[in-house]
């Protein structure tokens, strides 16, 4: 923990340096994913340590606010790497093109899961992904499902009355994040997809709006707490509010175990085997984008890749997954190694893919 804390704190200082600068350079840069950052941090920190280059800069952006730095441009002032914990967007991948950036490998480098933690003093809790659909969205259906209504609900037990009289807040991730992305993706569309409450809405609209499509929109009268990028920053929260729930990355919950626990959802654990399963229902794949063009310009670009995806790192005895990356298995690993190795282009239609 304390080795994590230490890379974490020296990324961050180092990020500062990043914005606004846009002279030649000899050190890698990367932008992105708060959940990916503490893996990045661990592999730039080792790199640093054990080749002639220097420590890339790293900065904790979010996903979202990543890739809109990674897709600005082509010139050397814009970043090599972003990080992600969810895939790459098709409205990423067109801004990426009309601004120049027309080469871009998708790497893969592991499983998470999106934990719902809370306070390890607490009382242990099982939550559906409709219960948590029902704490967090801005309308609910009403009591006979005929229509939409603003979210009502104050406490636990006004969603099902074997859950504890308990306030419902949750700190999670802002707008601009991957893991929000992926939770809205996970439980908040998946679920309202099939639910005519929410869908009897896009058929009844002449727009045809996508919003009552796949509904994703979280309330915002206070319940649900956007918490910065900093994951670390949730996890104070919880110390101090013992009835709260946080949501990031399992890799938080893994490094402070001794401080926080996670819910069960739908009566399974938050744990590698149930993450790189499937079978935790709130798990996802954490990525990284590599900038081509920049690998023949930055010293080291290629070198840092390789560390990163090496067994060393990702495998399932490499380092990282002592500081919660969930491996992902041999064939899969060896299928990253290789668009790596073949710079195979990321491509519009491979984004249409699951």
């Amino acid at each position: 923990m304390k080795k994590q804390h230490a890379i974490l704190m020296a990324a961050t200082f180092l990020g500062l340096a990043f914005v606004g600068q846009a002279e030649a350079r000899d050190q890698i840069r990367i932008v992105g994913s708060s959940t990916v950052y503490p893996f990045a941090s661990y592999t730039a920190e080792e790199f640093g340590q054990t080749t002639r280059y220097k420590t890339p800069v790293i900065e904790s952006t979010g996903s979202g606010g990543g890739m809109k730095l990674f897709c600005a441009g082509d010139s050397m002032d814009t970043p090599d790497i972003t990080n992600a914990s969810r895939r790459m967007k098709a409205k990423e991948f067109k801004l990426c093109a009309k601004n120049g950036v027309n080469d871009i490998t998708e790497v893969v480098i592991g499983y998470d899961g999106i934990v719902i933690a809370q306070s390890k003093g607490n009382d242990n809790i099982n939550l559906t992904r409709k219960e948590i659909l029902l704490a967090v969205a801005a309308e609910v259906p009403n009591k006979d499902g005929s229509k939409l209504v603003p979210n009502p609900y104050k406490y636990w037990n006004q969603i099902n009355a074997n859950l504890p009289h308990r306030p419902i807040l949750f700190y999670g991730p802002p707008t601009s994040s991957g893991t929000r992305d992926a939770f809205a993706d996970l439980v908040m569309k998946k679920l309202t997809k099939k639910m005519d409450v929410y869908t009897s809405l896009y058929k009844a609209d002449k727009m045809k709006n996508k919003a009552y499509k796949k509904y994703k929109t979280i309330r915002q009268d206070g319940v649900y707490v956007p918490s910065g990028e900093n994951d670390n920053l949730i996890v104070q929260k919880l110390l101090k509010d013992k009835s709260a729930f946080g949501i990031f990355g399992y890799s938080f919950l893994e490094e402070n175990s001794d401080r926080i626990k996670g819910a069960t959802v739908e009566g399974v654990t938050a744990e590698p085997e149930n993450i790189s399963s499937g079978k935790y229902p709130v798990s996802r794949s954490l990525f990284f984008y590599t900038k081509n063009s920049h690998a023949s310009k930055v010293p080291g670009m290629n070198d840092y890749v390789s560390l990163f995806i090496n067994e060393q790192m990702i495998g399932e005895e490499g380092n990282l997954s002592e500081i919660g990356l969930i491996p992902l298995p041999k064939a899969d690993r060896n299928a990253t190694r290789h668009r790596v190795v073949k710079h195979i282009k990321l491509t519009a239609e491979d984004l249409k893919k699951k």
